[in-house]
């Protein structure tokens, strides 16, 4: 019975690997900022008196951690930590007013992602150790974070950073058994890209997206890109040279600033 901790798992992706997991038989940790909706989602998931729900916000390092401390003893370990939380939104740096949106995406999209698994490292190099479980730190980012596209500065800095970041924790954690994976959603269908204005290639439906990237986590793959069509894509514009991408992507759609 695999043991399994959630941010940002109210909504969307991190709702629907809840959904996945929950119906494998697992028994969950389930953190996000709405206890109403955490309550709702893991009234309608099966043996919900197993799970534990955790309303925090992730930039609260400890709050984060008793999360983790209480997961723990009560569930006896932690098999696999997702690094869900995240938010999204326009920035343009030439507005004084948006510094403090950078802020806040970076605080909850890459800082809460280091304190998210820091709690968890030392039981699973234990399990890892004793080869009683097999351990996976999954990071959540984006397609967006392949590069850097205008009017989403700080979204896709944040994203790359984070995919930096889990490599690096790949590399690190390779010689203690514990497995470090990353994701890079295209779009996917949920609350935060259902108020996109703009045209999204190849949407996948949320659930379907929770067992592709379940099945990634289970494999162990160091990376992977979901849709499938989407990791063409990100090859493609990962190879442009400056020259081509500034021309492809001048007159590209920006995300909603407040």
């Amino acid at each position: 019975m695999k043991r399994v901790f959630i941010t940002g798992a109210s909504s969307g992706i991190g709702a629907a690997l809840a959904r996945h997991y929950a119906a494998q038989g697992a028994t969950l940790g389930l953190a996000a900022r709405r206890r109403p909706m955490l309550e709702e989602l893991a009234a309608s998931l099966p043996n919900a008196e197993r799970h534990q729900l955790y309303a925090l916000d992730v930039t609260d390092h400890g709050a984060l951690a008793d999360a983790a401390a209480h997961f723990i003893r009560t569930a006896g370990g932690a098999d696999i930590v997702i690094a869900n939380a995240g938010i999204s939104q326009g920035t343009l740096t030439e507005y004084a007013e948006d510094l403090p949106v950078f802020e806040r995406i970076f605080a909850t999209n890459v800082t809460a992602t280091v304190a998210t698994f820091s709690s968890f490292i030392g039981v699973m190099k234990e399990q890892a150790r004793s080869g009683s479980r097999d351990c996976r730190l999954v990071g959540i980012a984006s397609i967006a974070g392949v590069r850097g596209l205008p009017g989403a500065e700080a979204y896709s800095a944040s994203k790359a950073a984070v995919i930096s970041y889990c490599e690096s924790l790949r590399v690190e954690m390779k010689k203690s058994g514990i497995r470090v994976v990353t994701i890079a959603p295209g779009f996917i269908d949920t609350p935060m890209t259902r108020i996109n204005k703009y045209r999204m290639p190849f949407l996948m439906p949320v659930d379907k997206f929770a067992a592709k990237a379940a099945a990634a986590i289970d494999a162990g793959v160091s990376s992977v890109v979901l849709p499938w069509q989407m990791s063409i894509a990100a090859k493609v514009v990962r190879a442009l040279p400056n020259w081509l991408f500034d021309l492809a992507f001048a007159n590209a759609p920006h995300k909603r600033r407040n």
